[in-house]
């Protein structure tokens, strides 16, 4: 297969991105009592996504994983310049192969797990809408589609939420609503003002990069700064990181998962293939206060864990801290530090999104979260409980699991970040200074990511099971759970012990690009 450009009804990508909506209007003509065929075609509609990627995956040309392969350039919106614009690299790759596993997983985590008050039908079409909109974001080069994307997975994740989530459901929906919305109307803005003050009047995520130059400094500032809220909310970074505890916690298990393996990589992610290629300076001039405001979240986070009586409320927070060490990743401007981040966005991915698949099962089986009412689940069910330790591992970066090159990457990025000898930052203190202050600060909080997680899973698995539960019977890992879980604890161990799985995809890339941020 020709993978070095496509025109749009023939390119795989293209395929890729709208299987999953063609397979949601077909359940559409089914009715919704009939569950089983539901679930039927949404994981088939998944499965045949997969591989339509693994196909891509496969003709990929890795030893040119820098150059943008499979593109597809097609007039769309002629009246603003907004052009269909596709292709695949050695950034979009990761995240793609992410997505393409997360969603069938779900699928089939679902099979006995519909949330009340069921409806498979709506449930499922929702999951594949979802598919559709990240593997859009991911593959989007223009600003214009990527926003379309980007906006499709709000409403299918408020609805989630909405119809399917907790006691707080509807207070937390609003919330998830409401912080997205605000921050997709100032990246929307930011998106705006590049195509009218580069002069160039084109969306085109190919071209901007050279042509944003010609706008002032000033201006760059303002236009980065859009950027910046819109994607730290999806991120989330603190301070705007307060939806995310409610809307996992009141979330669905699959919703949680979701929203913990691939959703919030939209934001990073942004970062990564938006604003920092395009405006370069105005990252430099940031570079201080994404450090700063990325180790704050590490500490705060972690503090927030340490307070949590909920187990799905910790893992919530938990995000909070971990999505800090990819933030203070992308804030060195370093090569290294970039591929840190994207390791560390897949790493996150798979070691939460397994944190919040076994708290849903948790939950189904004792019908609480509250951290204190659990106990004894290495007794009653063992092998869920030895499932959890691993992900708690992963989670804390024992190293040999992918979450230690989730962390110990990124700190070291800390190290010597772009700028470091020439730069001021925090009121006239040098960035390599600062920046070696933020990989003490960052390496501190790994001692409490230990603690809450320690925390966790000792007063969860071990011991004796509360006199509330001690003569109910529990039910261990069943089939579905197993399939849906086996992939990712396996890609926790393999990218622990082989790491370069990922790095040698994403450097490639990554290195061209940060020269011209470095060098502006």
């Amino acid at each position: 297969m020709d993978f070095t450009s496509g025109q749009f009804w023939t390119s795989p990508i293209t395929y890729m991105v709208f299987v999953p909506v063609v397979g949601a209007l077909v359940m559409l003509l089914v009715p919704k009592a009939n569950e089983t065929a539901h679930k039927v075609l949404a994981l088939v509609t998944s499965l045949v996504t997969a591989a339509i990627g693994i196909s891509i995956l496969t003709a990929f040309n890795y030893d040119s994983a820098g150059e943008l392969q499979g593109v597809v350039d097609t007039d769309w919106i002629p009246f603003i310049n907004a052009n269909w614009i596709v292709g695949v690299d050695g950034i979009s790759l990761p995240m793609i192969a992410l997505t393409l596993l997360i969603v069938p997983l779900c699928v089939v985590y679902s099979w006995d797990h519909i949330p009340s008050p069921g409806n498979a039908k709506a449930f499922l079409i929702l999951i594949l809408v979802l598919d559709t909109g990240m593997l859009g974001s991911f593959v989007a080069q223009d600003l214009i589609l990527f926003f379309v994307f980007f906006e499709v997975v709000l409403l299918p994740m408020y609805f989630m939420i909405g119809v399917w989530g907790g006691e707080n459901r509807q207070y937390a929906s609003i919330k998830f609503f409401l912080y997205t919305l605000f921050g997709s109307a100032l990246m929307i803005v930011a998106f705006i003002s590049l195509y009218f003050l580069s002069g160039a009047e084109t969306f085109s995520m190919i071209e901007l990069p050279g042509l944003a130059q010609s706008i002032t400094h000033g201006w760059q500032l303002v236009i980065f700064g859009g950027m910046l809220i819109g994607f730290g909310i999806k991120v989330p970074m603190f301070p705007v990181h307060t939806w995310l505890p409610d809307a996992h916690t009141q979330a669905p298990t699959v919703g949680s998962v979701i929203l913990a393996a691939v959703l919030l990589k939209l934001g990073t992610y942004g970062f990564i293939r938006i604003a920092i290629p395009i405006l370069p300076e105005a990252a430099r001039s940031y570079q201080w206060l994404i450090g700063l405001l990325a180790v704050i979240g590490i500490i705060y986070g972690a503090l927030c864990c340490l307070a949590q009586t909920d187990m799905k409320r910790l893992i919530a927070f938990s995000s909070v801290a971990h999505m800090g060490y990819v933030m203070l990743a992308i804030a060195t401007l370093t090569t290294f530090g970039i591929n840190a981040a994207i390791f560390g966005m897949v790493a996150h991915g798979l070691i939460t999104g397994m944190l919040f698949f076994v708290a849903g099962s948790t939950k189904e089986r004792y019908h609480t979260l509250e951290i204190k009412r659990l106990g004894g689940l290495l007794k009653q069910a063992p092998r869920m409980g030895w499932i959890l330790g691993l992900a708690t591992m992963a989670s804390l970066g024992l190293p040999g699991l992918a979450g230690f090159w989730g962390e110990f990457p990124a700190i070291l990025s800390a190290y010597d970040p772009t700028n470091a000898d020439y730069s001021t930052g925090f009121f006239g203190v040098s960035n390599l200074v600062l920046f070696r202050v933020f990989m003490v600060v960052a390496a501190i909080g790994t001692v409490f990511a230990a603690g809450y997680l320690l925390f966790l899973f000792q007063r969860v698995a071990f011991g004796v099971p509360s006199e509330e539960f001690e003569h109910e019977p529990i039910p261990d890992v069943n089939r579905f759970e197993w399939i849906a879980w086996v992939p990712m604890l396996v890609l926790i161990v393999v990218l622990g012990v082989y790491p370069n799985l990922i790095f040698s995809v994403t450097d490639s890339t990554v290195a061209p690009m940060m020269q011209l941020a470095a060098g502006g």
